[in-house]
């Protein structure tokens, strides 16, 4: 993590425009509008962004390093499942992040500028919040789409099947709301939405893939 976070400082201004990228596809004058309220905002905005640089780049070490932490309590069945399930895991990850960066985040922030415009409010961001906003959006994205690797790997160990996971299928989205709303950043209803359906609709495909094992299980 302290690696990938010193690789990310080092390219700084490059991941700000990254990030900056998904408002001036909305409105390029938008990202020239952000304002710097802080005398040390460059130098500490930069940290927040090497630090969530570093956990993206570190994400199939640190799955790895959990996966030894817990090794000594796995059966031999369980340990074969853990290097395709971190690579399996970091692709979800990856997958999810790319799906708020370029779908989901440019939606949301023309939605919130249009919003604040029918409030008779002059939109003015602050570069602390946007970049707070836009990667907590990209990292909690990813992070959400991790559910169908830990429903499969239960699956897979023979915890739940596909029956069951009909069955608590209206639990299941009682939990997904809830979750999606703890981790996204804001508490409005339109990003609870925006996180929730996504992993609702993961975990209908989840309910198929675990109806496919167990078919193909059944032919062997």
């Amino acid at each position: 993590l302290i690696g990938g976070m010193v690789l990310s400082f080092a390219f700084r201004s490059e991941l700000a425009a990254i990030i900056q990228r998904p408002l001036v596809a909305v409105d390029p004058s938008r990202a020239a509008n952000l304002q710097s309220l802080g005398v040390a905002d460059s130098f500490t905005i930069s940290l927040e962004l090497a630090f969530y640089g570093g956990m993206v780049i570190s994400f199939p070490f640190l799955v790895l390093f959990l996966a030894e932490f817990i090794l000594p309590a796995l059966t031999a069945k369980e340990k074969a499942m853990i290097l395709p399930a971190a690579i399996f895991g970091s692709g979800l990850f990856l997958l999810g992040g790319a799906f708020a960066y370029f779908v989901v985040l440019p939606q949301a922030l023309e939605f919130f500028f249009q919003d604040a415009k029918a409030m008779n409010w002059q939109p003015t961001w602050t570069v602390r919040e946007y970049y707070s906003f836009t990667t907590q959006f990209i990292i909690a994205f990813g992070l959400s789409f991790e559910l169908p690797l830990v429903v499969l790997m239960l699956v897979k160990l023979g915890i739940v099947d596909h029956a069951h996971l009909k069955k608590t299928r209206a639990f299941a989205v009682v939990v997904i709301f809830v979750f999606a709303a703890v981790i996204t950043p804001t508490s409005d209803i339109v990003t609870l939405l925006l996180m929730g359906v996504p992993m609702c609709i993961l975990y209908e495909a989840c309910i198929g893939i675990a109806w496919f094992m167990a078919r193909r299980a059944a032919a062997k």
